[in-house]
């Protein structure tokens, strides 16, 4: 017989993440393992990073960490979008790059770019930070969906202060 629990996390899974109106995807990656990744497997950057990135990491004066944090917000986004590196989403799909502040953003590429017109992702804003021995990554897909619910939203404050101001014509006019 087979576990229910197992096949319940399967069937979650094949879900396509549209109907969550915001995905979010963190991701940590040890910054000693990537070192010996790219020290044992040169062509790992090649594979796995664009140009850019590549040129931006290699440009640091600890570009193991560099790399490990791109690596992380890969894993992030497609933790955001819900799929993985699954439905051909390829890691070259998700590139990192600074805007003119300096800012990291991901710009989506190829399957994974299709997969997030899909779904109505409309922006994916994502956070990096390292520290000596770890780097991490956050990642959230906004959809039209959530920006839609955002307007729907009712502030509290600004609802009670409606209400009193109601109640306070109300008793105005006896």
């Amino acid at each position: 017989m087979a576990d229910p629990e197992a096949a319940v996390a399967a069937a979650a899974a094949e879900q396509p993440a549209a109907d969550a109106p915001v995905g979010l995807g963190i991701d940590l990656v040890d910054i000693a393992r990537m070192k010996r990744i790219l020290d044992r497997t040169p062509s790992f950057a090649q594979k796995v990073f664009s140009e850019g990135e590549r040129a931006y990491c290699d440009a640091r004066a600890n570009p193991e960490a560099h790399y490990a944090t791109r690596f992380a917000a890969k894993e992030a986004v497609v933790k955001a979008l819900g799929t993985g590196f699954t439905r051909g989403i390829t890691v070259r799909d998700i590139e990192v790059v600074r805007n003119a502040k300096g800012a990291p953003r991901a710009v989506l590429h190829g399957r994974a770019a299709e997969v997030a017109r899909e779904m109505g992702v409309q922006s994916l804003p994502i956070s990096l930070s390292f520290t000596h021995d770890e780097a991490v990554a956050c990642a959230m897909a906004i959809t039209t969906d959530s920006v839609k619910a955002m307007e729907r939203r009712v502030d509290p404050m600004r609802q009670l202060a409606k209400q009193f101001k109601d109640a306070r014509a109300l008793l105005d006019t006896l």
